[in-house]
């Protein structure tokens, strides 16, 4: 498996405990974040990691910024890319099993290492389910490609 991980400067020390955890799992790492301490524009690191996984180079991604909101929806403009933003493990999980993400995102200044290092093994553990949710996900993918969903307008609740 090999996984992109990008980050903003507010992130430096918790991406690299990542790292560390993404290595010890036998995972290959392309770290496209920043190393360096000073600003860095966390749409950088999202766009680059959701490019790297909308065009098959990885399997997946990690993106931490302040509060994983900014790099997640920079990344999420990425067409193929359904990142989301977990600051616990059980949505992580969810997000894989139910949305089918391909990225995970979490902010370094709302939980501590250790719970990113929870929420990264819980995504990374859990699979796709498929089935309704499957059907629910292709939704998603039409309103991407299309900007509208046709089943959403004509949706009748009954």
């Amino acid at each position: 498996m090999k996984l992109a991980i990008g980050n903003d400067h507010t992130a430096l020390e918790m991406k690299r405990e990542i790292i560390d955890l993404l290595k010890d799992r036998g995972i290959e790492v392309v770290d496209v974040g920043t190393n360096q301490t000073g600003s860095f524009p966390y749409a950088v690191s999202g766009y680059r990691v959701a490019k790297l996984v909308a065009e098959g180079k990885v399997d997946g991604g990690v993106l931490i910024c302040g509060t994983g909101v900014g790099i997640s929806l920079a990344a999420n403009k990425v067409k193929g890319v359904r990142a989301c933003v977990c600051s616990e493990p059980y949505t992580a999980r969810l997000s894989k099993q139910h949305n089918n993400s391909n990225i995970i995102a979490f902010g370094a200044r709302v939980i501590g290492v250790e719970m990113a290092k929870l929420i990264v093994t819980e995504w990374l553990d859990a699979e796709f389910q498929g089935g309704r949710h499957a059907a629910r996900v292709d939704m998603i993918m039409e309103i991407e490609a299309t900007q509208g969903l046709k089943a959403a307008e004509e949706y009748k609740e009954g």
